[in-house]
């Protein structure tokens, strides 16, 4: 497992209370990998090579910038008035839950293609929006697709 930090803003379109407006967390990742063997030093991975690319993503993408719901045409208007800016549209509302999951199934299959001689899998994203509240994505748990989630999140909001 290995920790990322990075700070990012954000808004919950349709929630009920607060967290409706732009504000900003100090966000702590967890990428739990798992392969099949160990290298010959005992590893499954070496800790650097999973924060090479995971770390670097989380930099490139969300770190300092804004991850908004692509849905929300109100946020990323305004935020676009704002230059410089970096804004990170999610297919879904960027609650905790969300991003975790969406981390574990669209990014990570890809950036763990890229680490070579290892059959390594990710297996669980744990995503924690302040240090005491988290959600975690785990493959054996079966979530819901995320398309199929943002629908019923739309619908709850424009119903």
């Amino acid at each position: 497992m290995r920790k990322v930090q990075f700070c990012a803003g954000h808004r919950l379109l349709g929630h009920e209370g607060k967290c409706a407006n732009l504000h900003g967390h100090n966000y702590l990742v967890e990428f739990h990998v798992t392969g099949r063997e160990v290298d010959e030093l005992g590893r499954v991975v070496d800790f650097a090579v999973i924060n090479k690319l995971f770390k670097g993503w989380i930099d490139d993408n969300w770190d300092h910038g804004f991850i908004v719901w692509d849905q929300d045409k109100n946020a990323i208007d305004a935020l676009k008035q704002v230059e410089p800016n970096k804004i990170y549209q999610l297919p879904c509302n960027p609650t905790a839950e969300n991003m975790a999951r969406y981390l574990l199934t669209e990014i990570s299959p890809s950036l763990i293609d890229n680490i070579e001689g290892y059959d390594l899998q990710m297996t669980k994203v744990v995503v924690w929006e302040t240090e005491n509240a988290y959600a975690e994505a785990t493959l054996d748990a079966k979530p819901e697709s995320l398309p199929e989630m943002t629908d019923q999140v739309r619908n709850a909001i424009y119903s």
